[in-house]
C-alpha cells in the first residue's frame, strides 16, 4: 500500500473534502485502503484504552481494554455504515450502496485515532470527544455526498446512526466494565 497516497487521502478526508468523499465512494480501489484506516484508528483507540487501565493498575483490564477498544471500534464502523445506508435510502431516497459508504465512512474514521490520547488525565477525555465530533462532521460530509441528501436529511440520517452506534458502544462498555471488574479480581487473587 503507497503510505504517500494514504496520508494525501486521509489529509483530503479531515480537511472535509467532498469531492474526495465522491472520488472514494465510486472507486472500489478504495476499499482496502478505507479498511485499513479504520483498523488503525480502531488499534489506536485499543491503545488509549490499555494505557489508561494499566496506568490505573488494572493489568488484565488493560489487555481486555484493548481488545474490546478494537472491536468495539470496528463494529461501529460497519454498524454506522449499514445504519446510514438504511436510514438514507428507505427514509430519504438516498442513492449509495453499502460499499460506498463503507469506502467514505472509512475515511471519515481517521479523527478517531486520537482515541490514542484518551489516558492522558484531564484531557484525555476531551481529546476522544474532539476526535468523535470530528469524526461526525467528516460522516456528514461523506454520507451527504454519497447519498446525495440535502444537509437536514444527511443530518437526520447520521445521528439515527451515530445514536445507534453510541447505544451499542455503551453495551459494549458495560460488557467491559464487568469483565474488567472481574479481570481485577482475578488479578488480585494471583498475587496473594
Amino acid at each position: 500500500m503507497d503510505t504517500t497516497n494514504l496520508i494525501d487521502n486521509l489529509q483530503r478526508a479531515l480537511r472535509f473534502d467532498v469531492s474526495f468523499y465522491r472520488e472514494v465512494a465510486n472507486d472500489e480501489r478504495y476499499n482496502q485502503q478505507a479498511l485499513t484506516v479504520v483498523i488503525l484508528a480502531a488499534v489506536l483507540s485499543g491503545v488509549g484504552a490499555f494505557l489508561g487501565s494499566l496506568f490505573s493498575g488494572a493489568i488484565l483490564g488493560a489487555f481486555l481494554g484493548l481488545l474490546l477498544g478494537v472491536v468495539a471500534t470496528v463494529i461501529g464502523y460497519y454498524v454506522w455504515a449499514y445504519v446510514v445506508q438504511f436510514v438514507g435510502a428507505q427514509l430519504f431516497q438516498g442513492r449509495a450502496t453499502t460499499p460506498q459508504l463503507l469506502r467514505a465512512l472509512g475515511y471519515a474514521y481517521a479523527p478517531m485515532a486520537l482515541n490514542v490520547l484518551s489516558f492522558i488525565p484531564c484531557i484525555g477525555g476531551l481529546l476522544s470527544l474532539v476526535g468523535s465530533v470530528w469524526a461526525l462532521v467528516c460522516g456528514f460530509f461523506a454520507v451527504r455526498e454519497v447519498h446525495r441528501l440535502d444537509d437536514g436529511r444527511t443530518l437526520v440520517t447520521v445521528i439515527i446512526g451515530w445514536i445507534i452506534v453510541a447505544v451499542i458502544m455503551a453495551i459494549i462498555g458495560v460488557f467491559a466494565m464487568f469483565f474488567g471488574a472481574g479481570a481485577v479480581g482475578f488479578g488480585s487473587l494471583l498475587r496473594n
